[in-house]
């Protein structure tokens, strides 16, 4: 909270400091045009510098009220009062050294604990979850961690330096911490997109601490998926003959991508996709919700610009690190049950790869559920 201020300070006083800057500078040229004497434009300078200085002062002042008032919603009853042994808090950790955030939200704290692990790498799903997912609340404590280099946990370390192993080592002592917390021995994991490949990272490297792992928009082969997403769109963008598509694929070439345009080359067919998605009539809720994420209580205004920092920086540094990462060589077999909750016309997540991954996968238990499945029933398997 303390560095979020400071960032906000600092940053209120270099955006302020440049304005004043710039409006001086106008003053002065209108001054000169209009041969205002030195001495009146002077005193107009000086009346000017005060009035910014003031607002400077206002805005700082509002962005720290803003991080300090930052909160998840209590879970209320049919009354409109909080409802009896619900939990609802929004509070900072230290994991391994890094300040970082969670949000803990149910509707009765002596539910079974699940660990909410969101997209990206650099995704923040806090506001997101509580809206989409509010019906896990019912039977679970649901844990939302921003997870370094997203959100509220944006400078949490320094972007340069996180790794995959980053997140394996901060997502364990987060498991730790919670097991404290709430007394219990395990937890449940639940991921989404990256989320869902961080999930079977933290279940391989320490089954005995999870009751077992949930994936949706699962991912397993990063770079194959990737290369699909963009012939999908190439395909979706020469039917519907839209030139500039076409030319932005042709000109950033095939996936992987690397150096500082990770993120704006895959934008190219990932927006596209998500449009494509949001315009299908089989697809329930298929949009993003990113401007009322980003204005949900959980975010500060500083909280609210490293929401999209997030997506753009971090993405770009951590991604490429993935391209190596495919779950059937590295991750066949792990020790906790796995269940998959997927839809089948998701355009981004190739449900085809997680066909081959949950085929070949050995787990004391696997399940795979979808809307119009891949299978009629949804299949129980010990192996």
């Amino acid at each position: 909270m303390v560095m979020a201020i400071i960032a906000a300070i600092l940053l209120a006083a270099v955006v302020i400091s440049l304005i004043i800057s710039l409006v001086c500078a106008v003053q002065i040229a209108i001054c000169k045009r209009k041969r205002v004497s030195p001495k009146t434009a002077g005193v107009r300078l000086k009346k000017t510098a005060i009035l910014l200085a003031s607002l400077a002062v206002l805005m700082t002042i509002l962005i720290a009220l803003s991080q300090f008032a930052a909160h998840t919603p209590q879970i209320l009853d049919q009354n409109g009062k909080v409802q009896a042994n619900s939990i609802a808090e929004l509070y900072q950790v230290e994991l391994n050294g890094h300040q970082e955030w969670i949000s803990i939200r149910g509707k009765n704290r002596s539910n079974p604990v699940l660990l909410f692990l969101a997209g990206g790498p650099g995704g923040t799903q806090m506001a997101a979850t509580r809206y989409a997912l509010a019906g896990l609340e019912e039977r679970f404590v649901v844990v939302n961690w921003d997870q370094p280099g997203s959100g509220k946990s944006y400078n949490a370390v320094s972007n340069e330096t996180i790794t995959v192993g980053t997140y394996v080592k901060d997502g364990l002592a987060l498991t730790e911490l919670l097991r404290k917390r709430f007394g219990t021995e395990k937890i449940y994991l639940m991921g989404e997109s990256w989320g869902s490949a961080l999930g079977i990272f933290l279940s391989d490297a320490a089954p005995e601490k999870y009751h077992a792992f949930i994936g949706t928009g699962q991912m397993v082969d990063f770079k194959e998926t990737e290369i699909t997403d963009y012939k999908k769109v190439m395909e979706l963008a020469k039917a519907r003959n839209d030139e500039k598509t076409v030319q932005k694929l042709v000109t950033n070439g095939i996936p992987p991508y690397y150096g500082q345009d990770v993120t704006w080359k895959s934008a190219v067919y990932l927006n596209y996709l998500s449009d494509y998605m949001e315009k299908d009539p089989q697809i329930t809720n298929g949009g993003y919700h990113t401007l009322r994420d980003m204005l949900s209580p959980e975010y500060g205004l500083v909280d609210s610009v490293n929401y999209l920092r997030g997506v753009i920086h971090t993405f770009n540094h951590v991604y490429p690190q993935l391209y190596d990462i495919d779950l059937r060589k590295k991750y066949a077999k792990l020790k906790i049950p796995v269940y998959f909750f997927l839809g089948r016309h998701d355009a981004n997540a190739p449900v085809s790869l997680t066909q081959q991954y949950y085929d070949s996968l050995v787990a004391p238990q696997k399940r795979s559920c979808m809307v119009r499945a891949f299978r009629t029933q949804p299949v129980d398997e010990r192996e």
